[in-house]
């Protein structure tokens, strides 16, 4: 196999992934955070495939050069060579290095104590307090509390701040890019920008117990107009129900309570 023939594998090979990378990349970005996030894998990806394709096109060119020698020679040193492939390695990883810190270091992938007390005006702040087995939701300055399922408007800043009353949990939205522990007595912070309406699958992603498969929840997000309607209804549902439970009637509000 020549070396004409061995660039043409790469660049079949390279050509082959990329067509299979495409489909990904031409899907929107759901949230902020989920393009930070994809964006530096797709970035590590695309440094991956002429690595991948090189080293194993040199591996295939080399098994099939000496397939029939029975007597082979130990490698020689080349000083040259050890410091090639060194110097590139180094390359390598400086550049995953400065890739990952670019985006790690961001705000709306790790959020910092110090990030989260400098809050936008415009910023809508959560408490998401974990507990088995169902996730619960406290709107901050709203006096609106949900269960099940958290309603957050597209293209404004949004601060999660996560905890548990009973155990170890997880909060988990792979879709919007968003994973951060729920912990009892403790308050971990995420800061997102949503950017696609549509609704999400909340998962716990620590293993809570013999209902852990079933603590499930949603995450929706809505244009800013709806999101003010929906705070809206849920205050004079929990107004509606205060009044109810006052007077001794029965309350149809299940899911929706006034926060302390």
């Amino acid at each position: 196999m020549d070396s004409k023939r061995i660039a043409f594998v790469s660049v079949l090979g390279a050509a082959l992934l990329s067509v299979a990378v495409d489909p990904v990349l031409a899907q929107g970005y759901s949230s902020t955070t989920e393009r930070l996030i994809r964006t530096l894998n797709t970035q590590l990806l695309y440094a991956a495939i002429p690595i991948t394709v090189l080293v194993e096109g040199i591996l295939i060119y080399t098994v099939w050069k000496f397939r029939n020698n029975e007597n082979p020679l130990p490698t020689k040193e080349n000083r040259r060579l050890e410091i090639t492939w060194t110097v590139a390695t180094a390359i390598v990883l400086l550049f995953v290095g400065y890739a990952s810190y670019g985006v790690m270091a961001n705000e709306y992938v790790t959020t910092t104590p110090e990030d989260a007390k400098q809050i936008e005006g415009n910023a809508v702040q959560v408490e998401v307090v974990a507990e088995k087995y169902i996730w619960n939701f406290n709107y901050k300055g709203e006096n609106v509390s949900t269960s099940g399922e958290m309603v957050i408007p597209k293209d404004r800043p949004v601060y999660l701040n996560i905890t548990s009353k009973d155990w170890l949990h997880a909060f988990h939205a792979p879709q919007l890019g968003l994973k951060q522990d729920a912990i009892p007595n403790q308050h971990n912070v995420i800061k997102t920008k949503p950017t696609e309406e549509g609704t999400y699958q909340l998962y716990c992603a620590e293993y809570c117990g013999v209902g852990h498969s079933s603590m499930l929840g949603k995450v929706k997000v809505v244009s800013q107009s709806e999101y003010q309607q929906w705070l809206q209804e849920q205050k004079k549902d929990s107004q509606s129900g205060g009044n109810n439970s006052s007077s001794g009637g029965n309350s149809t509000t299940t899911t929706t309570t006034a926060s302390a």
